[in-house]
């Protein structure tokens, strides 16, 4: 018996997508344009809007979270890797959002109940966190997808309740799988990036290789060495230096080339950097996601410098083993470097190409196909099975290893075969004794919510139920070892 209809798209089929960023670097916010992009040319979706939850927050939150993270990379960033991976391990932090972060996160609850979508992407933890709250308590009734922004799945963005978890690259996904998670709320779809709106010339092979080197949005002074190394290079070459908003390293680097001639392009912050990926012959820059994965889509091999610990040494550890990047980790041998690539014959070719394969110029499209198609409940992951995740991720053995009250067993509804619940073998006496049917079955029923579970179930069926009183689910053991949940095309799941 229904209680009432579950929200999706109105009558006519039509979303209402809203798109959860946080400024924390460029990234987040232009995967989140990207995927507002994508939207833009479905017929099917009614309206999207985009938000920035610390722009919204209050001042003192928004410089410690968006301004503070760059005084660390710059000062301290030892302690940005030791953060890294301390944070790495999902679920350390588990419990409600705390106070501060709960009051800060009130004009987001407000824009969501007035926008009422029917879909909400996010692409940092931040609002991630926040939504899998609000799903437990019942506060929206929308698809959810998280969007991770970096080649590495990090701990932070594994939450306790949400729809499809959308990665980078498939190894994220076999750890995901190891931990346990169910392979249908997983999916490969790369970083999501903005499609250029004319397509750019295809490149030269007769002229000399062009070098972007980039000192990313605001301008990073590194760039000024950078340079200078190019000038001692013995190739012949032409180079795009991109200064950002930083008015003043432009105009140090327009004085330092000077000598030159024409042989260097320097500019500021520029709308034209899809078409100059594509005119490009070899990146220089920082490895952020997003950086990362419009060179890759546009078959542009990179020469990593700069790079912060943590997430975008991974990154730069990723593309190196596909072939598409090398790192340059001395500052006086930058140009050394570059110039031993551009002399060795074949070479950057062979870089090219492991860029165009690395590539998913898609991902933004693929993600609101997934999404909006996909299951209409969410996945929740109890307390327990949460302490399972962190207690494997600390012990490093997978969900497969487990036996006894502590292993994994996932709930599915059998009407949509999607898995609604992951949850440790203890808890599901509970479950049986509550809620078994007499042919064996089971059948979640609104109604009897006010008891057990470790004081989670009735958090659980509020969120899984939806509009519903009751649901019928099976129950399947521990996850198979991830190495055996085969990926359908383009990394989907079958």
């Amino acid at each position: 018996m229904r209680r009432r209809s579950a929200r999706g798209p109105d009558a006519a089929g039509r979303e209402r997508v809203l798109i959860l960023s946080a400024g924390v670097g460029a990234g987040h916010n232009s995967a989140a344009a990207a995927l507002q992009q994508a939207c833009a040319v479905r017929t099917d979706v009614d309206e999207v809007q985009v938000l920035d939850v610390l722009q919204v927050s209050s001042l003192l939150y928004r410089t410690l979270l968006g301004k503070g993270y760059f005084v660390l990379v710059e000062d301290l960033p030892w302690l940005v890797e030791w953060g890294y991976n301390i944070n790495d391990r999902p679920f350390r932090h588990r419990g409600p959002v705390d106070p501060w972060t709960r009051v800060n996160a009130l004009p987001v609850i407000d824009a969501i109940k007035r926008f009422r979508p029917t879909a909400i992407i996010c692409t940092h933890f931040l609002p991630a966190q926040l939504l899998a709250s609000l799903l437990l308590r019942g506060v929206i009734d929308a698809r959810t997808a998280v969007v991770t922004t970096d080649y590495d799945f990090q701990g932070l963005w594994l939450t306790g309740a949400f729809h499809t978890l959308f990665l980078a690259r498939e190894e994220g996904r076999v750890q995901l799988m190891a931990l346990g998670l169910p392979p249908d709320r997983v999916a490969v779809t790369g970083i999501p990036i903005a499609t250029p709106p004319n397509p750019a010339p295809a490149r030269d092979a007769n002229k000399p290789p062009m070098l972007l080197i980039s000192a990313g949005a605001t301008g990073g002074d590194y760039a000024l060495s950078i340079v200078r190394q190019t000038l001692h290079m013995r190739s012949s070459f032409t180079a795009t230096v991109l200064c950002g908003r930083n008015d003043a390293l432009r105009q140090r680097i327009e004085q330092l080339v000077a000598p030159a001639g024409d042989r260097y392009r320097v500019l500021g912050f520029t709308a034209e950097m899809p078409q100059l990926l594509r005119r490009a012959d070899l990146f220089v820059g920082k490895p952020g996601g997003l950086s990362a994965s419009e060179c890759m889509a546009a078959g542009l091999p990179m020469v990593l410098v700069n790079t912060i610990p943590g997430q975008e040494v991974r990154n730069g550890d990723y593309l190196m083993e596909q072939g598409a990047a090398v790192r340059c980790n001395i500052p006086a041998t930058i140009g050394w470097k570059i110039d031993e690539l551009l002399r060795e014959p074949g070479r950057l070719q062979r870089m090219q190409e492991a860029a165009q394969r690395t590539g998913r110029p898609n991902a933004a499209a693929d993600v609101l196909s997934r999404l909006l198609v996909g299951p209409s409940r969410p996945l929740v992951l109890t307390r327990d099975a949460q302490k399972t995740i962190l207690a494997e991720s600390e012990q490093r053995v997978v969900a497969s290893d487990l036996t006894g009250p502590s292993s994994l067993v996932r709930v599915v509804d059998l009407a949509g075969s999607s898995t609604v619940a992951l949850l440790r073998a203890e808890e599901l006496g509970d479950l049986q004794k509550r809620y078994a049917t007499p042919d064996g079955g089971l059948v979640l029923r609104r109604g009897d919510a006010h008891m057990s579970l470790r004081g989670g179930e009735p958090r659980l069926l509020r969120a899984i139920l939806r509009g519903d009183d009751e649901l019928p689910v099976r129950v399947e053991g521990p996850s198979p070892p991830p190495h055996i949940v085969p990926a359908g095309p383009a990394g989907h799941d079958p």
